[in-house]
Formats: C-alpha cells, sequence, structure tokens
C-alpha cells in the first residue's frame, strides 16, 4: 500500500533506502538512472520498491534528505582532499561544530561498516588458502565474499573443488553481515602474520559467484558448478546465466567480436582456440580478414600439444578480456537485436 511522508519529525525513522528513494524522485529518471547504475541488484530493488510504496513526499521530507545528501557528499570530498581534519574544518566553518561532528560521525560509521577483514587484502592467496583449508564453509564463504574477484578467484584455485562448490553454494546464498560479525571472525581466523588492509565488497550473491568463476580455469569452474548443481539446481541455473565462459564468445555480434580482436595476441587466441569447438573456431575465423584468418591457422599448427593449464589460461584471459571491454561499453555481451536502441 503507497504512504505518503507528512510529518517532518519522521525523518528519523526513514531508512537508507527510502532516503534514496526520495533523492531518485527528487532528481528524476535519468539522474536518478546513472545513480542506480552503479548500484547492486539487490539495492536498485529496495530503492524501486520504496518508490513504488511513496505516492507523495511533503517538502519537509525532501528537503532534509536533499540537506542530508548535500551535507555528506561535501563531507566525503573533504575527505578525499585533506582527510578527516580538513573535513572537519570545512563543515565547520559551513556547518558550526555541532552539525559538522554529527555529519562526520555518520560517514564515520558508513567507512567501519567495511572495516572487517581489513587485514586479507594482500594475503597471498596460497597462504589464504592454506589458513582456510580447516574452517567451516559458511566461515570461508563469508571471507571470499569480502574480497576482490580476482583475489577470490585465486584463493578458489587453492581449494579442494568439492570443498569450494560448497563455499561457492554459501556465497550465492549469502545477505548482509553485521561488519561487528567480519571482525570477530578475522580475530578468530588469522595467525600472527601481519596482513595489509582490505578493499571489501558488500556482500555475496549469484553475481559476486559469476564474477568470480569467470576469473578461474574452465575445469575449476565445471567442477564447481557441477558441486552447486547437485545442491541447488536452481541457484546454479542463477549463477550460470550472469556467467559468460569462452565458448560464449559465439552469442558476441561481429562488431563486438571485431573490437576484441583487437586487443588480443595472435599466440594466446590460437592457444585459446586449441580446445575450442568447431563453432567458436569459424566465428572467430568469419570475423578477421582472410590475411589474419590464414596468419591464426597457422599460428595453431605451429603450437603442436599444448598443456591443459596453458589453453584454459588463455581462454580466462580472452573472457577477462570481455568484461573489462563490457564495462567500459565498448562491446555488447548477451541480448539480441531487440535489445538494441537505434
Amino acid at each position: 500500500m503507497a504512504n505518503t511522508l507528512v510529518r517532518s519529525h519522521q525523518l528519523d525513522q526513514l531508512t537508507g533506502a527510502q532516503k534514496a528513494a526520495i533523492l531518485c524522485m527528487v532528481l528524476g529518471s535519468e539522474s536518478a538512472s546513472m545513480i542506480t547504475q552503479k548500484l547492486g541488484q539487490e539495492e536498485v530493488e529496495q530503492i524501486s520498491f520504496e518508490i513504488a510504496r511513496m505516492d507523495r513526499v511533503s517538502a519537509d521530507a525532501t528537503d532534509a534528505v536533499l540537506a542530508e545528501w548535500i551535507e555528506v557528499m561535501m563531507a566525503a570530498d573533504s575527505i578525499a582532499a585533506g582527510g578527516m581534519e580538513y573535513a572537519r574544518e570545512v563543515l565547520e566553518r559551513a556547518f558550526g561544530p555541532q552539525k559538522a561532528k554529527a555529519i562526520l560521525n555518520r560517514i564515520a560509521t558508513q567507512i567501519s561498516e567495511t572495516a572487517g577483514l581489513h587485514r586479507l587484502r594482500n594475503a597471498d592467496p596460497q597462504q589464504l588458502g592454506n589458513m582456510l583449508r580447516g574452517e567451516h564453509p559458511q566461515t570461508v564463504a563469508l571471507i571470499l565474499a569480502h574480497l576482490e574477484p580476482h583475489h577470490t578467484a585465486s584463493v578458489l584455485k587453492e581449494l579442494d573443488p568439492q570443498f569450494g562448490a560448497e563455499v561457492v553454494l554459501r556465497m550465492a546464498r549469502m545477505e548482509k553481515v553485521s561488519p561487528d560479525m567480519l571482525v570477530l571472525i578475522e580475530r578468530s581466523i588469522l595467525t600472527e602474520t601481519d596482513l595489509a588492509p582490505a578493499h571489501l565488497t558488500t556482500s555475496g550473491g549469484p553475481a559476486v559467484v559469476a564474477e568470480v568463476l569467470n576469473l578461474v580455469t574452465p575445469s575449476l569452474e565445471k567442477a564447481i558448478m557441477r558441486g552447486v548443481e547437485e545442491r541447488d539446481p536452481a541457484l546454479c541455473e542463477q549463477i550460470r546465466n550472469l556467467m559468460f565462459v569462452f565458448e560464449d564468445v559465439v552469442s558476441l555480434d561481429e562488431r563486438s567480436l571485431q573490437r576484441l580482436l583487437r586487443e588480443i595476441d595472435v599466440k594466446e587466441l590460437a592457444l585459446a582456440l586449441k580446445s575450442a569447438s568447431n563453432e567458436v573456431k569459424n566465428k572467430i575465423m568469419g570475423a578477421m580478414s582472410q590475411r589474419a584468418s590464414g596468419a591464426l591457422k597457422e599460428e595453431m599448427e605451429m603450437l603442436g600439444p599444448s598443456r591443459k593449464r596453458d589453453v584454459e589460461a588463455a581462454q580466462t584471459a580472452i573472457v577477462a578480456m570481455i568484461r573489462k571491454l563490457e564495462d567500459a561499453g565498448e562491446i555488447v555481451v548477451g541480448g539480441g537485436a531487440d535489445d538494441l536502441v537505434v
């Protein structure tokens, strides 16, 4: 049922999602879409839900949310420019000591929410993998879900695939975790080795798992996904739909494929195609000039027998390049003619 925010004293009870919803409503659809593109699917769904619930927003509520947004943005910019003390000086001049303190406390709280597991970022994957082997899968899942995808993928390579499948399953099912819990886990598992701070993601979920599995070798990805499918077929399918594997190169349109080929060394491409299907080979060679296609065939013939891990490494590197170009908006992955805007 839709509701109306009428009284200003209700502002203290607004959640972050409700404030974000009001901000999006005030800014309009175009600006709101630019904001939501930077958010995760779960966050976008929460904000959309709150927008759907609000039929009207009082002027007091709108003004207060906008004022808070401006304050937080000013604080964040000041911290980035010169640290907390500089931010304090700027905010005190703008709003006075009491208001500045409240704003900085709010910012400090947000920063602390990503403080858990802060010493794991630069841990050697092999060392971290050895450390985690005796832990419960849920503990390992929580840790890996809060590291960078490349780091998580490297650690997964150090784990038994069956155990890795259990970890990935729990990562995909994971929701938000309190920062206090992250700190407790960090204290319970770390040795006396001092590890560098970590940059954390906010949660697990199928999208995080898909991103990580795109960075591991095809054989490890298949082993892990097989284990996930045995336990939860529906979740496995959800993860698979979010993934892009090397064989999916056939789904790229010709323009995207040609853009990709400009970034790939012919030797790496030849190695990656050693175990590829004829469909993939024909798709790639069909996007190349006759001369380039001939050079690629010669390179493949010159390679001779190749180790499986080298072929998989080349395929993984190409998939990583596809993701990089997609993130930069230079190629289109998936979709068809109906998805194009003319």
